[in-house]
């Protein structure tokens, strides 16, 4: 890491400490109003006026829903498919417009607006932010957000927003369950005159559904607000999270029908210890009545280390992360040739250090590797919004976008670059109608692991950046505040995809194009009492050229249905229920198609929570029908067969909290 870089970073914390737009987000009342979107242009938008298909999560959604962590309150949102790869609520995939064992590489995750994707193929770490300390959360499926933040966009953004200090108040948690789970929370927050904060810390232990899944994670979040005066807000915030994870592995089919039980495990010693924290801060300044200076920096150390077994073989790995970023923003708000205007200029920088030590033994050949690998990614872009009529809205934007991968230890380097672009129109023929389309271009850069082969020692030369073409078009309909319905149609035509073959137990490229199209249906209402939300996904994944031409992407599953629905009872008692189902999928690694699917299944889920005074009590009932199922499949072994992730049984969360 450039120690100049890093001065001028930890400088901004001292001068100008952050005010990033998702912090303001969270600080004021109107930007917390569920019609204004932050996620998809970097400032505050009304959700009316965006040419795609967005979800807004609130604060009393996550709090009525039952749900464990952030994946669980997403796999309940339409064309959103979630898998448990371990069963113990670890690891996680995230897949958002089909595109399978790479969506966790194709879906761009946001604290706060800051990237929390590993630059490496450990994708996202979803045990960072514990499910208390989380505001709201926007998801914002499709590319057109590519153009604003770069890579790994292709699919969709999720931006998870934090809560920030308000009136001043204190609060604990204690949760306890199913399979030896026990976990405490606490938290003070405030506001003194000008300034804010918020202090929260979590414990977290349990047993998990399988043998080998236990869990021990502790964490550590704050932020600091600075208000002064009306043209300037600032702000700084840190977390830290250490989480050690026993993994259960994937258990044969051959091993099933033999009589294994679902709960067991043949990798007793496996597992996954991660120790993450960060340090973000910048600042808002009001130039004008109409202009802003937003500027935002941050640090991040990641360190794992894990040991896994497989066909063959093992393997025992430790990894060292280093990040540095830093997002200056220029927001102009005015008229030009008499039309409102919305226009954004910003630079994007992060430096991604690496070091890793890897120990495998590979059919009786042990091998060592010791290395360091680096990214240095820029990118400027710029985004504009107008409105030629009060009834329509046009947007343009535009994205350079260049990377530099530095391999010191080979003394190789590859520098990749590309240019984005998006367009998008909405037409509102009245206040209660939205109709929209939107084309955008996005990219995905090979991680670092990726495009260094650990079995040669070498960059692979031929290894691309995948491109994708993204078209939409959607309605949205609202029926005062008792009802709303829409509607999105997508197709993404992606060039050179990345994927990992393991035949060839390598990284490539696909040939050609593989195409995704859908639709995504979203119906939501309230009577009264009564609250509900319907959701149902279309998705078609196939691949257009090779020698996989005709094939359906794996693990992409073509039907989803979500239902939702929850009542307030008199008394502060309420009830919510959600049920999923998800149709039949390819097994990860599947390119051939040669296995049946994965089987499709329905799981549904309650919470009751009742709240008296400064008291609450819930109860969450998983999985009530005690269905035998698996989220994730994937062909492995020698010689190769299906393997599965067993998913759990019924399982029960009881919790009680209170506030001062």
């Amino acid at each position: 890491m450039k120690q100049g870089l890093l001065w001028l970073i930890l400088l901004s914390f001292t001068i100008i400490p952050s005010f990033g737009s998702t912090v303001a987000a969270a600080e004021t009342d109107t930007i917390l109003m569920d019609e204004i979107v932050i996620t998809a242009t970097r400032y505050e938008e009304d959700a009316e006026s965006i040419p795609a298909n967005v979800t807004i999560i609130s604060e009393a959604d996550i709090i009525n829903a039952p749900a464990y962590d952030i994946p669980d309150l997403l796999r309940t949102q339409a064309g959103v498919h979630v898998n448990d790869i371990t069963g113990n609520r670890r690891s996680y995939t995230v897949d958002i417009r089909g595109f399978g064992e790479t969506a966790g590489l194709n879906t761009l995750v946001l604290v706060d607006g800051r990237r929390i994707n590993a630059p490496d193929l450990s994708g996202t770490d979803w045990s960072l932010i514990p499910l208390d300390r989380v505001a709201r959360v926007e998801v914002v499926r499709g590319a057109r957000s590519a153009v604003m933040y770069g890579d790994n966009a292709a699919g969709g953004v999720i931006n998870i927003i934090t809560k920030r200090g308000r009136a001043l108040h204190a609060g604990a948690e204690i949760t306890g369950g199913s399979h030896s789970l026990f976990g405490a929370d606490a938290y003070t927050s405030g506001r003194l005159e000008d300034v804010s904060f918020r202090i929260s810390g979590s414990y977290l232990t349990a047993d998990g559904y399988r043998d080998n899944s236990d869990t021990d994670a502790k964490g550590f979040g704050a932020s600091l607000g600075y208000h002064p005066g009306d043209t300037v807000r600032f702000t700084l915030s840190a977390g830290y999270r250490d989480d050690q994870t026993r993994l259960p592995g994937a258990l044969m089919a051959s091993e099933l029908a033999g009589g294994l039980s679902r709960t067991a495990t043949t990798q007793p010693n496996d597992f996954a210890d991660v120790e993450d924290y960060y340090l973000k801060g910048g600042a808002e300044i009001q130039l004008t009545d109409g202009s802003r200076l937003k500027i935002d920096g941050s640090y991040r150390s990641r360190a794992s280390s894990s040991y896994a077994t497989f066909a063959g073989g093992w393997y025992s790995g430790k990894t060292e992360i280093e990040s540095v970023a830093a997002a200056p923003q220029l927001i102009i708000r005015d008229t030009l040739f008499g039309l409102p205007n919305h226009l954004i200029l910003g630079v994007d920088y992060v430096d991604n250090e690496e070091d890793i030590t890897n120990l495998s033994e590979f059919f009786g050949f042990g091998t060592e590797t010791v290395l360091s690998l680096e990214k240095k990614n820029l990118g400027y872009f710029i985004h504009d919004e107008f409105r030629p009529t009060d009834q329509t809205a046009l947007s343009v934007g535009y994205r350079y976008d260049r990377a530099e991968f530095i391999f010191p230890d080979i003394s190789d380097e590859r520098i990749l670059d590309e240019e984005l672009f998006t367009a998008g129109i909405t037409y509102q023929p009245k206040d209660s109608l939205d109709i929209y389309g939107s084309f955008s271009r996005s990219f995905r850069y090979p991680v670092l692991d990726e495009l260094f082969n650990f079995f040669t020692s070498t960059v692979d030369p031929g290894l691309s950046p995948q491109m994708s073409i993204d078209y939409e078009a959607g309605i949205r309909y609202r029926h005062g505040d008792a009802l709303s319905v829409g509607m999105s149609l997508f197709q993404i035509d992606t060039d050179d995809e990345l994927f990992y073959n393991p035949v060839a137990f390598t990284n490539q490229n696909l040939d050609g194009t593989t195409r995704r199209k859908g639709v995504e249906l979203m119906l939501k209402g309230e009577i009264d009492r009564f609250g509900f939300s319907i959701g149902y996904a279309y998705t078609d994944s196939e691949i257009q050229d090779g020698p996989f031409s005709g094939n359906a992407v794996p693990n992409v599953p073509k039907n989803m249905v979500t239902l939702h629905g929850e009542y307030d009872f008199p008394m502060g008692l309420t009830v919510s229920l959600n049920g999923i189902h998800v149709g039949g999928r390819g097994f990860i690694s599947d390119f051939d198609n040669t296995y049946p699917d994965q089987e499709d299944y329905v799981v549904f889920n309650g919470k009751a929570t009742y709240n008296w005074d400064r008291f609450k009590a819930f109860i969450d009932l998983n999985n009530l029908t005690d269905e035998t199922y698996a989220e994730y499949g994937a062909i492995g072994g020698f010689p190769a067969e299906q393997a599965y992730f067993p998913s759990p049984g019924f399982n029960v969360r009881a919790g009680m909290s209170i506030t001062l």
